[in-house]
């Protein structure tokens, strides 16, 4: 979003009371850690952006801030609940699922002091097939060699979700992959197997190698008992990775997705949550910079899509200044 279609960045915290006090820069630090994704994914440039932010003014607040690869959205929200990272960069679906204690989070006990923070990007739900595979639809993959994704990722989890929808298990396929969004590229198109899936915000690196170094398409995932999925609650909604991004897919591509979102949770404390949001609700048009996938950050999109968790209660003061908040006060 263009720096001009929200009100100015400069002066905008003029007035504004913060319920902390800033620290000195004789202060002990404190030391947070952002768990992310694989390096070839889009969490773990948005983490490091955060935290260059963040630590830009690190002599007065005294935060210091880490962006740390994870296997994905699960283990963060696991390492999170642990306690063994303090913010956690996850998909929307899966932060509903920790926050209601759904029976296909974890043990379904509900992880019920996770706290929002914000939301960022779409994800749409991306499956990159070989041309020679002869698929050309979602039901195509049955019989074919796949690859799901890693443990504790967001797109292997999602992708069971779907194939708990379709009646389908991992004997539904002839072969079954495991390999993180770093290398799945690479492998498809050594022939490894035919098709690969992704939960990812785009343009992503690892669709445009897939597309670049093999002959690949992107399928459709527009099955009636997807369209019965998204309808099944607010976890979902329909979206398409755009067209003329990649080599040889220049028509959008029907699917399903959700939002990239950072959450903590309520122990973290008041100072840390202020001054990370601070510092990139001042600063949105540096992240929208970062990446192409960020240009469409959105203040208001940010604090009102995609959230399911309350709010930190460090967040609602700003983002009421602001007017950022919509009907509904989380």
């Amino acid at each position: 979003m263009a720096r001009t279609t929200w009100r100015s960045m400069r002066g905008m915290l003029t007035g504004f009371a913060f319920a902390v006090s800033a620290v000195s820069a004789s202060a002990s630090e404190d030391f947070i850690v952002i768990g992310t994704g694989s390096e070839a994914g889009l969490y773990y440039p948005m983490g490091n952006a955060i935290c260059r932010l963040l630590n830009k003014d690190r002599g007065r607040h005294g935060i210091r801030c880490s962006a740390e690869p994870s296997g994905g959205s699960i283990d963060n929200l696991a390492a999170l609940r642990e306690g063994r990272i303090d913010f956690a960069l996850v998909q929307s679906d899966w932060q509903a699922r920790a926050f209601e204690g759904r029976a296909d989070f974890v043990d379904g006990t509900a992880f019920e002091d996770l706290r929002a923070v914000f939301s960022l990007y779409p994800e749409v739900f991306t499956v990159v097939a070989r041309a020679d595979s002869d698929i050309v639809s979602f039901g195509d993959l049955r019989g074919k060699r796949v690859n799901i994704g890693n443990p504790g990722s967001g797109q292997r989890a999602t992708m069971e979700v779907v194939m708990t929808t379709l009646g389908w298990t991992k004997d539904s396929f002839s072969a079954v992959s495991e390999l993180p969004s770093s290398t799945q590229a690479a492998a498809l198109c050594a022939g490894e197997f035919d098709a690969m899936v992704f939960a990812v915000g785009h343009p992503a690196s690892s669709v445009q190698e897939a597309t670049t170094a093999c002959d690949s398409r992107i399928i459709p995932v527009d099955e009636p008992e997807i369209a019965a999925l998204i309808s099944s609650g607010q976890i979902y909604s329909y979206a398409e990775v755009p067209g003329g991004l990649y080599r040889g897919n220049d028509a959008a591509v029907p699917s399903f997705g959700f939002t990239a979102t950072l959450v903590t949770t309520r122990q973290q404390s008041l100072k840390v949550v202020q001054e990370m949001v601070q510092a990139v609700f001042t600063q949105i048009y540096v992240l929208q910079q970062a990446h192409p996938a960020f240009a469409s950050l959105d203040p208001v999109r940010m604090v009102n899509e995609g959230l399911t968790a309350p709010l930190h209660r460090a967040t609602r003061a700003f983002y009421r200044f602001e007017g950022l908040l919509g009907d509904v006060d989380k």
